[in-house]
């Protein structure tokens, strides 16, 4: 809730109508299906879509607006010029009035795990809020910081980006604490054009980074390159950590003199947690919240998801997927798991050079455990299949979802584990589906 008078001072809105009496307080929202009537509609916009074309039809007693229209039973009318830039304003207005302490987190891969085993960790002492899944955009952010409560302790918020300056934009609303960078790779290099670009943009996390704050990254050489911030720096890797053991859904090791558990496997979420662990410390939290911390940390929804249909074991880690992800997560799977399978799809947004990228993840595979099979779907998924079927692999490529369902169906079985990377545009939940149907259509 916010106050009639910081609305209109943050947003430097001009008052069209106000029949309101005194400083009445205020929601705020951006939808008016689901608007209560102690809300101010804030109606965004974008490619496609207004949401000024619904004031008319609402019957709105309080808005923001762009035009000078005033609509019949009106009590209060705002006028600004942008209503995302008035969203972010706010945004940043209500998280220095609750005043948590404030991590930003990005990166190219990893951000959305990062995030949710700092949250894992931090919330065994504190009361803490971090955005809900991967709404890390602008709109996301604000959206994060009104959905906090008034008591929170610490705040951890996902920054994703298309393009240059979107990170930025989030960070200097946020002003963080601390700010992550868990790498800097080849995700959207089609969009940003080279992979200095991509670390620059990632580097932004920093631009609204406090001067006392702590800037946490992989360690990289492009980031150290690229990051601009004068205050403290910490670089960690998988080399600053013993690794004790490996086994499915299970990692252990030695890092600060301490000996640390997940319920995870793979070295990559070993990497995502040190940020994890760093923070703990910092925030005075003893290693044994920690170690609960991160006992407790589960992946989410299509990430490391292991499900049984009908005998066989999946692995789904489809959410998304670049070349730096696929190579770390297969790498975990086939070195744990007995009479593997995998399946991949193809990535997206690689730009001009995507089919020699996904040359190159075959070539990485080529090097690890020589008894996989693997299926492929897509014709950029194709060729790291052919790669892999030079290198002596045994490998099945499929043009459909459809297709390498009935591939499942008549050819595994319950001694195989089956995991699943691709990009989100892949639908490979669709492969799930159909094993579960148990009918080959084809």
């Amino acid at each position: 809730m916010m106050f009639k008078l910081d609305l209109i001072k943050v947003t430097g809105a001009v008052i069209l109508k106000d029949e309101v009496e005194g400083n009445t307080e205020f929601g705020i929202s951006t939808d008016t299906r689901t608007i209560s009537a102690n809300d101010i509609y804030l109606p965004l916009k974008g490619a496609n879509f207004d949401g000024e074309k619904f004031i008319d039809s609402s019957q709105l007693k309080a808005y923001f607006s762009t035009t000078d229209k005033i609509t019949d039973g009106a009590k209060l009318v705002l006028k600004v010029e942008n209503t995302l830039d008035a969203y972010l304003k706010l945004a940043q207005f209500y998280i220095r009035q609750v005043s948590p302490v404030v991590i930003g987190v990005t990166g190219s891969s990893g951000k959305t795990t990062t995030k949710e085993i700092i949250y894992s960790v931090l919330s065994q002492k504190f009361k803490t809020h971090k955005t809900f899944s991967n709404h890390n955009n602008e709109i996301g952010f604000c959206q994060t910081a009104f959905g906090m409560s008034e008591d929170t302790q610490v705040l951890i918020v996902e920054a994703g980006m298309r393009g240059l300056g979107e990170i930025e934009l989030i960070s200097k609303h946020l002003n963080p604490d601390y700010a992550i960078v868990t790498n800097s790779g080849t995700a959207h290099v089609g969009r940003l054009g080279s992979l200095d670009n991509i670390a620059v943009a990632k580097c932004e996390i920093t631009s609204g980074l406090k001067p006392e704050g702590v800037f946490f990254a992989l360690n990289q050489d492009i980031i150290k390159k690229h990051v601009k911030f004068d205050g403290e720096k910490v670089y960690y890797s998988i080399k600053d950590v013993e690794v004790l053991d490996r086994a499915p859904s299970y990692s252990k090791f030695g890092y600060r003199g301490e000996v640390f558990e997940l319920n995870v496997e793979g070295d990559y979420n070993i990497e995502n947690s040190l940020p994890a662990i760093e923070l703990g410390v910092r925030l005075g939290m003893t290693y044994d919240e920690i170690r609960k911390g991160l006992a407790s940390y589960h992946p989410i929804e299509k990430r490391w998801e292991v499900e049984e249909i009908k005998g066989l074991k999946f692995i789904n880690d489809s959410y998304n997927a670049n070349p730096d992800s696929m190579k770390a997560s297969v790498k975990a799977f086939v070195e744990l798991y007995e009479n593997p399978v995998v399946i991949l799809g193809d990535m997206g947004e690689l730009g001009e050079n995507e089919v020699g990228y996904h040359r190159l993840v075959g070539e990485f595979l080529a090097d690890l455990n020589p008894n996989v099979k693997y299926l492929t779907v897509g014709n950029l998924a194709g060729e790291i299949g052919k790669v892999l079927l030079a290198h002596g692999f045994e490998v099945n490529s499929f043009e459909t979802n459809e297709q390498v369902s009935c591939y499942i169906l008549e050819n595994l079985n319950h001694r195989n584990t089956i995991f699943l990377k691709a990009s989100r545009s892949m639908k490979f939940e669709e492969i799930l589906e159909s094993v579960k149907r148990g009918i080959c259509k084809l």
